[in-house]
């Protein structure tokens, strides 16, 4: 009777190979499922149109507000505003603005942003 040596068989090894492979892509999705979630980038708010809303060009509101023919109203938070705002511009919050539409002077041209 003839010794064997000690081989593993192909067959073992397979497995042993294909259970660690199993392991490994298992901790790969676990590992993903606590990842936070990427956005998705916006490049443009383009295909965002109001068409109920007129649009007003930069020298358009420039010249009405330095003839006093307009107000510029930023819409965006207190907080917002007081980071930057444009010259001139009063802030009146969105979730305020129907309650303070009396402070504005509606013989003028009123221009919002919030952005």
């Amino acid at each position: 009777m003839k010794k064997r040596k000690n081989q593993k068989s192909p067959v073992s090894l397979f497995l042993a190979l294909g259970g660690g492979l199993l392991l490994i892509a298992a901790a790969i999705l676990l590992a993903n499922q606590n990842a936070p979630a990427v956005p998705t980038p916006v490049t443009s708010h383009e295909e965002e149109t109001y068409p109920d809303i007129s649009r007003v060009s930069l020298n358009d509101a420039n010249s009405a507000l330095e003839e006093g023919a307009a107000v510029i109203v930023d819409v965006r938070s207190i907080e917002a505003y007081q980071a930057a705002h444009v010259a001139g511009a009063i802030n009146i919050p969105l979730a305020e603005l129907e309650a303070r539409l009396a402070e504005l002077d509606k013989a003028q041209w009123i221009i919002t942003y919030c952005t």
